[in-house]
């Protein structure tokens, strides 16, 4: 099937369109999909909304293949998990897809990748193998063509001096990183960025005290010197991630939809302001499966934008998710 015609979707019925289109197409090649569907007695031909779609339980990820193509995996991606527990892992066909969708997004959101001087600050992920995190980030520093852009693991000092030396060129700094490193960064060095860009993934890793997101954010704030702190939220199951430019407030790309579910009844939808389960429509997600049930907890805003406000209390904890919202 045509995988590129999802980064041309410009309307809600183009979007609606193509939902459909590769609904279909999971439900007949995806076996996994397709007995979860069965379960529920849908019946394809008679889906026609995006409410009517069946979303797969994330934790699918775990004890299954989600796939809906034969084709060997380029890569599979895993989650991080405590020790002992069992890691999602979403089988990879095509990475070019993957590629398209964060560049794509990230030229969106925040423009050419080629303006800014990336600098990473994700130990807890360079520290194993399989994360699609690091996946996206060692590309975009390797896409920004800038000689400074890089990763660093504990290197404060050599990160501080870098980031006083580009301030003097006036050039644009994106900083991403685990909410960990960044607060332990900004208690050793004080900075005043103003115009750089602050992204936080989320994810204490159990190495600090957990925090809500406010506070988070008020500290990163007044280490970095900024007034805004940004935010990613992806996952391991996603080949799309939503940002945040402040207050955590996330929109997606044209390719991508959250829906917020009752907690009580899966099968019903919430209204803008209140609060449930988040279902994602990642249609990157062609050759796995494009509708999945989250277990993050969420809500729709009036502008079409959408917070996540914590998790369900029994689920499992997650890497890019084991900040308490």
């Amino acid at each position: 099937m045509e995988n590129n015609a999802i980064f041309d979707i410009r309307t809600k019925r183009d979007f609606l369109t193509q939902a459909l289109r590769i609904f279909k197409f999971q439900y007949t090649n995806n076996s996994v999909y397709q007995a979860f569907c069965k379960l529920l007695n849908v019946d394809p031909d008679a889906v026609l909304t995006l409410e009517q779609i069946p979303f797969l339980p994330i934790e699918f990820f775990k004890s299954k293949e989600v796939l809906s193509t034969t084709t060997l995996p380029e890569i599979t991606f895993t989650s991080s998990g405590t020790t002992g527990s069992e890691t999602s892992k979403h089988f990879v066909t095509d990475l070019s897809i993957y590629e398209q969708s964060y560049l794509k997004a990230f030229n969106h959101f925040y423009g050419d990748i080629t303006d800014y001087c990336v600098l990473a600050l994700l130990p807890s992920y360079l520290e194993r193998t399989g994360s699609s995190l690091i996946y996206m980030v060692e590309d975009l520093i390797k896409k920004s063509n800038h000689p400074k852009s890089g990763f660093f693991l504990n290197e404060y000092e050599q990160l501080q001096e870098l980031i006083l030396e580009l301030q003097k060129t006036n050039t644009k700094i994106l900083i991403i990183g685990v909410s960990f490193a960044l607060l332990e960064f900004t208690e050793q060095y004080q900075l005043s960025l103003k115009d750089a860009v602050i992204m936080e993934t989320g994810g204490m890793k159990g190495r600090r005290k957990e925090i809500v997101r406010q506070e988070l954010h008020q500290l990163l704030s007044q280490g970095f010197g900024v007034q805004q702190i940004h935010s990613e939220y992806g996952m391991t199951e996603l080949l799309s991630q939503a940002y945040s430019k402040g207050k955590g407030a996330f929109d997606c790309p044209n390719w991508m939809k959250i829906l917020v579910r009752d907690t009580e009844d899966p099968l019903t939808y919430l209204n803008t302001g209140k609060s449930g389960g988040i279902n994602v429509i990642d249609l990157a997600n062609i050759n796995s499966c494009s509708f999945i049930a989250t277990q993050d907890l969420g809500k729709m805003n009036q502008d079409g934008t959408f917070e996540i406000i914590g998790r369900f209390d029994n689920s499992d904890i997650r890497g890019c998710n084991l900040m308490v919202l």
